[in-house]
């Protein structure tokens, strides 16, 4: 097996060839990768690993260090084993877990963009993204899994490709990777703001101000640990929500949300926490006599900003309203005595 340099130079045996590995180290199916630390100052051995392998993410490289399946110059290494020049460094990457349940389901899927890197859908209500307990089909990974045969192991084996989550009842665009290096660069532009995520909402209520931003840590609540809320900077993961009024429609009001990071039901549980909570949401709303029958929250992720993970092209990706959504805009706008925009 070649040695080669590292820094933008990828040593890469096929899958399979690590049989004749000693010791133990890299047996069976996979495939073993060998790089040269070519720098002059020390590096910890996780940063420069993930630096060298992009395709794979940094809790990935976490988990192979943790196994043990990195070795530098023979001997198992640790995270912040530093590296020197010349060390050689050795990495084992056994294939993604297997799938044991998830199936391929037809299922119609709404395509706003697709090309080999990445697919965009603009998700109905009513639909769950990933598998969980209870819930082991009929989502929308299973419908991916139909639409791109060659979807399975990335990122994981409950969540292939999946770059970020919408609630079930939560409508509109969701961006979905097909490969482990268009996975990685995606979360990125996630972590880092470069995606932009926008959404309109009708809440309960008129907000006094036209705009503002909602900063507020999100973790489980107190008391119902099924539920979400504000808390305290310790025992909460910060997150950042702005907001602006587009239509203020007599008890209700239609808002459009920008958002910095991306909690678990962050819109939705911001908008409770200001006393505005989105119409139908049955978790955070306690209004039930609703204008128009709704299957949930009336919350929707009208737009999606990115870059192409490949190319590097700005995208920018819009999911029309779905039309229990218009329906219920035209009811309050008669209501309301003027006919919306």
């Amino acid at each position: 097996m070649d040695t080669v340099q590292g820094d933008w130079g990828h040593g890469q045996a096929a899958p399979g060839s690590s049989t004749a590995a000693e010791g133990g180290f890299a047996q069976g199916e996979g495939e073993l990768v060998t790089l040269s630390y070519p720098r002059p100052l020390p590096m910890r051995l996780d940063r420069w690993l993930v630096s060298q392998r992009p395709e794979q993410s940094r809790a990935r490289i976490q988990k192979f260090i943790d196994a043990g399946y990195v070795r530098v110059n023979g001997v198992t290494g640790r995270a912040k084993t530093p590296l020197r020049t010349g060390d050689v460094v050795e990495l084992w990457m056994p294939p993604p877990e297997p799938l044991a349940y998830l199936v391929p389901q037809a299922m119609p899927l709404d395509v706003l963009f697709e090309d080999e890197h990445l697919i965009v859908l603009n998700k109905p209500a009513g639909l769950t993204v990933h598998p969980a307990p209870g819930n082991k089909d009929g989502t929308l990974v299973n419908g991916l899994l139909h639409h791109c045969p060659d979807l399975p192991g990335i990122g994981g084996e409950l969540r292939p490709g999946i770059v970020h989550r919408l609630d079930k009842d939560t409508t509109g665009c969701i961006v979905v990777a097909k490969s482990q290096q268009a996975l990685v660069r995606l979360q990125v532009q996630i972590q880092k703001r470069i995606a932009s995520r926008q959404y309109l909402a009708v809440v309960h209520g008129q907000p006094a101000a036209d705009y503002g931003t909602i900063i507020g840590a999100i973790g489980r609540h107190p008391v119902d640990r099924k539920k979400y809320a504000v808390v305290s900077d310790e025992s909460g993961r910060h997150a950042c929500t702005h907001w602006r009024v587009i239509e203020r429609l007599g008890d209700y009001a239609l808002l459009r949300f920008k958002l910095d990071t991306g909690r678990t039901h962050q819109i939705r549980v911001h908008c409770a926490h200001m006393n505005h909570p989105i119409v139908g949401d049955p978790v955070y709303s306690r209004c039930r006599n609703l204008p128009v029958d709704l299957p949930g929250q009336a919350l929707h992720a009208v737009q999606l900003g990115l870059d192409h993970p490949i190319s590097g092209e700005r995208l920018l990706c819009e999911a029309p309203l779905p039309p229990v959504f218009e329906k219920l805009l035209a009811h309050l706008r008669r209501r309301a005595g003027h006919p919306g925009l």
